[in-house]
């Protein structure tokens, strides 16, 4: 889905809560890994991959020139023999430490052994993030959740669409952290002087 699709898409939803929440959501999670530099860990369940969600931050790390929104795709069944950026497997999860986020995408509650993964990640200092069902276990878990119940107006995929083009939007508030006034001031005005980013 492209920005033109993407915007019209915001169009039919003006009005609805869905533009809200979903930028609400995509602010959050920019804020966490701008913060912290970067170390975002993306991952669904066994049955489903968001290999297309992770293509779309990639793109919107580059477009926006947030290059901490681009995420490690942790695959169930990766193999060595995998292309690099394919090849990283659930024991990255074990390894998740504070200052890292873990954007969990599952269209229902996760089974036990990914539960206990992500809650160990979660004890290790990791922040996580959950897009998909409003109840259960991964819900409970997660720092901030995004639920996508069964019979709504929108689902789980086209939901992750407007995640991701809201995390890559520059009018986004830039986290607060211990910055001088001096940076805080650099920032603005390079904000306000930056061109739009071109998209093709």
């Amino acid at each position: 889905m492209d920005a033109v699709r993407v915007a019209l898409l915001r169009e039919v939803l003006a009005g609805t809560e869905w533009l809200g929440t979903t930028r609400r959501f995509a602010g959050v999670l920019r804020g966490s890994v701008v913060s912290h530099g970067g170390g975002l860990l993306l991952v669904g369940t066994p049955e489903y991959e968001p290999w297309h969600l992770a293509a779309h931050l990639v793109d919107e790390a580059a477009w926006s020139g947030t290059p901490e929104l681009a995420p490690t795709l942790v695959r169930h069944d990766a193999r060595p023999s995998d292309p690099a950026h394919l090849a990283v497997g659930p024991g990255r999860l074990a390894a998740a430490r504070r200052g890292e986020t873990l954007l969990v995408v599952a269209p229902e509650e996760p089974g036990a052994p990914l539960l206990e993964r992500v809650h160990d990640a979660r004890r290790a200092g990791a922040t996580v993030l959950a897009l998909g069902p409003g109840e259960g276990g991964l819900a409970a878990m997660a720092h901030e959740s995004l639920a996508v119940p069964e019979g709504t107006d929108l689902d789980l995929d086209t939901v992750q669409h407007l995640v991701s083009a809201a995390a890559g939007e520059n009018a986004l508030p830039a986290p607060r952290g211990p910055r001088r006034f001096w940076d805080r001031l650099s920032r603005l005005t390079e904000q306000l002087t930056a061109p739009p980013p071109a998209r093709w």
